[in-house]
C-alpha cells in the first residue's frame, strides 16, 4: 500500500542498462515492464542509436544515450551519477559482448550503489565475485547458468554463498535465495519463449524491489505475473503472442491479485 501523501519519485525509480547498436528491444522491453510493476519513474541508459525508439516507447522514460552506439568507459562516471539516486537498476539487456563493453559494464556493477538485477551480457564467469555481499539478482537460463560455470543443483549453494538471489529461468522457475531455499514458481507455456519475455522478467522484478520489495519476494511474484500472463494469452490465442502482449497484462493482473491499492 502506497502512501497517498507520496509524491513522484517515492514510489521507485529504476534504470535499465543495455541494448547495443544491433539489439535495441531487450532494454526498452525490461523498462516497459519496470513501468508496468507501477514505478513512478524509469530511467533508460541505451546507444546513441536507439534513443528515438526508447523515446517513442513511453513517455514516462527518461532517456539517456550512451557516448556511441556502444557501451565503453566513457559512459561510466555519468552512469553511475545517475544510479546514485535510483532504487533499482537492471544492468545487462541487449548489451554487446566486446571487450570495451564489458569491461565498461563490470565498472558500473563494480561502483553501483543501488540494488542490482543483472541478465544476459551481465552474466559472465566472473558476475557473482562482483556482486557478493551485494543486494542483487541475477536471471539467467541455462545457458547463461553454464557461461557463468554453474550447474542447476548448485543454486541454492551459489546463492548462499554469494548472498545473490538467483532466479534461474525454464520451464520451472527456480528461485534460490541467500538462505540456502529453493523456491518453485510453475505455470506459462512455451510461447513464452519469444525474444524479450526475460528482460521483462528483468525490468519486473527491478520495479517490485525499487517499490521496497524484498529481493526474493520480488523474484518469485515477477516470476508469477509473467507466467500467468502467458497461460492468459495462450488460452485466447495460441502462441501468436508477444513480450509487448506480456507486460501489457501485468497492471491487470497485479490488480485481481490485490497488489495494487
Amino acid at each position: 500500500m502506497r502512501n497517498p501523501d507520496s509524491h513522484k519519485g517515492e514510489n521507485g525509480k529504476v534504470a535499465i542498462i543495455g541494448g547495443s547498436s544491433h539489439i535495441h528491444g531487450a532494454p526498452i522491453f525490461a523498462a516497459l515492464a519496470a513501468e508496468a510493476s507501477g514505478v513512478d519513474l524509469v530511467f533508460i541508459t541505451i546507444p546513441a542509436c536507439n534513443a528515438e525508439a526508447a523515446k517513442m516507447a513511453s513517455l514516462n522514460f527518461q532517456v539517456y544515450p550512451f557516448q556511441t552506439d556502444e557501451l565503453t568507459r566513457d559512459d561510466v562516471n555519468v552512469t553511475l551519477q545517475m544510479l546514485a539516486i535510483m532504487d533499482c537498476a537492471v544492468i545487462g539487456p541487449g548489451l554487446s559482448r566486446n571487450a570495451k563493453t564489458q569491461s565498461a559494464m563490470e565498472q558500473i556493477i563494480t561502483g553501483c550503489p543501488c540494488p542490482m538485477v543483472l541478465d544476459a551480457t551481465a552474466l559472465q564467469p566472473n558476475t557473482l565475485s562482483l556482486v557478493a555481499g551485494r543486494n542483487a539478482v541475477i536471471t539467467p537460463h541455462l545457458g547463461e547458468l553454464e557461461r557463468m560455470d554453474m550447474k542447476q543443483d548448485q543454486i541454492a549453494e551459489h546463492a548462499q554463498r554469494s548472498g545473490t538471489v538467483i532466479l534461474l529461468k525454464g520451464h520451472i522457475d527456480h528461485i534460490a535465495a541467500p538462505d540456502g531455499t529453493v523456491r518453485l514458481v510453475e505455470g506459462g507455456n512455451a510461447g513464452l519463449t519469444v525474444g524479450g519475455t526475460g528482460d521483462a522478467l528483468a525490468g519486473l522484478i527491478a520495479g517490485f524491489i525499487a517499490q521496497k520489495m524484498e529481493p526474493v519476494e520480488a523474484s518469485a511474484l515477477a516470476s508469477t505475473l509473467i507466467k500467468k500472463a502467458g497461460d492468459q494469452l495462450y488460452s485466447e490465442q495460441g502462441f501468436s503472442y508477444t513480450t509487448e502482449d506480456v507486460i501489457e497484462r501485468i497492471p491487470r493482473l497485479m490488480h485481481e491479485m490485490s497488489l495494487v491499492a
